[in-house]
């Protein structure tokens, strides 16, 4: 959603009435994730997508219809669906898309705003169900006004049980940890958490050649990009133009000023003693979720036994991850940022990094 804001504002502006259709639920191999968007304006201009062109058609009229009832549906679109001779998923997968008649003012807020927030949706009582396969559609209800968790845990709002209510947190934190939108089941109830985290944040360490690309394609991807160096004539702007700060100083020393924390990843590049172990040092004590750092097997071998010698707690070196990157092969910058931001994307999902066929490929039998 957030990357339809500005999209969004401008029709609002025009005085469009906006519909949305939002991805709820996926079955197997969905091109589009939950929280996919697709916003449809009342002069027929649509943006976004949930499904990479195979169901768009159908969920326009959808969300026109929703419109025009001021109803809420959720239609699930699939190879099983009777529905998939017309318009079904070309990759075999399966999708639930909540129709919406107006885009919910929250969302739009959540959206705009800096900091976390998970809007929930309690889904129309006829929706398919958690089980895949087939599930004709209803008739909807009418939009309910969602509910709101923000990232320090409170909620706004209620589900009308104390106890559904207690459940629903740690879930919408979980979502907003992970930065994925979810449908879960509560109470014999399916509620859709659509997440809208704090911006991620890389810090770069060291502004060397390697940062550079980096830095572009963290900002590419929504990061928001802090580079830091001692040497004021390697931390400059016009090195650095799509940074959104350049700080000259000790890691160590401005980890305050820059509010380094949980939330953050960190890449130390320097390739310098005295420069990466004390912001390695301070991204580990502060929590940072991301830790990685230049250097070879062997330079990371000396530097794990000077950091313990310094009292760095073995469980605390084994969240460092070096040599940084995946392995891609490549040598280049730009290849070398490629593999350094490929392993902060997949330890951000908790994903192994490996090749995607991987998953495909079926169990050895015995």
């Amino acid at each position: 959603m957030r990357e339809l804001n500005e999209t969004l504002a401008t029709w609002q502006a025009e005085g469009q009435h906006i519909g949305r259709a939002i991805v709820v639920r996926t079955f197997g191999s969905a091109p589009r994730p939950e929280g996919a968007v697709m916003l449809v304006a009342e002069d027929g201009r649509l943006a976004g997508s949930v499904s990479g062109g195979c169901v768009e058609g159908a969920a326009f009229e959808e969300v026109e219809r929703a419109r025009r009832t001021g109803r809420s549906r959720v239609i699930r679109y699939g190879i099983s669906d009777e529905q998939a001779w017309d318009v079904g998923l070309a990759c075999g997968g399966t999708i639930d898309v909540l129709m919406q008649p107006e885009v919910p003012l929250v969302s739009v807020a959540a959206a705009a705003g800096r900091e976390g927030v998970a809007v929930i949706t309690p889904l129309p009582a006829d929706s398919p169900g958690p089980a895949f396969g087939p599930h004709p559609p209803g008739e909807g209800s009418p939009p309910v006004d969602p509910l709101t968790v923000t990232e320090d845990g409170t909620i706004h709002g209620s589900l009308g049980d104390p106890g559904l209510d207690a459940a629903l947190v740690p879930a919408a934190l979980a979502a907003l940890d992970a930065g994925t939108s979810r449908t879960v089941e509560l109470g014999g109830r399916s509620v859709f958490i659509e997440a809208y985290p704090s911006p991620s944040r890389l810090v770069v360490v060291g502004a060397v050649q390697v940062a550079m690309p980096l830095v572009r394609m963290a900002r590419e991807l929504g990061y928001e990009t802090v580079v830091i160096d001692g040497r004021a004539t390697f931390a400059t702007r016009e090195r650095f133009p799509d940074a959104d700060r350049v700080v000259v100083g000790w890691p160590d020393e401005v980890a305050d000023e820059i509010g380094l924390g949980p939330s953050d990843a960190v890449a130390v590049l320097t390739h310098d003693v005295k420069f990466d172990e004390p912001a390695i040092v301070a991204a580990l004590e502060r929590g940072c979720r991301y830790v990685g750092a230049v250097g070879s097997r062997k330079t990371q071998a000396d530097r794990h036994a000077r950091l313990l010698a310094a009292g760095v707690a073995p469980e605390a070196l084994a969240r460092l991850r070096g040599p940084i990157g995946l392995d891609l092969g490549g040598r280049a910058p730009a290849e070398t940022a490629l593999a350094i931001m490929a392993e902060i994307v997949a330890a951000r999902h908790g994903a192994p990094g490996g090749p995607m066929r991987a998953k495909a490929e079926p169990a050895a039998t015995a």
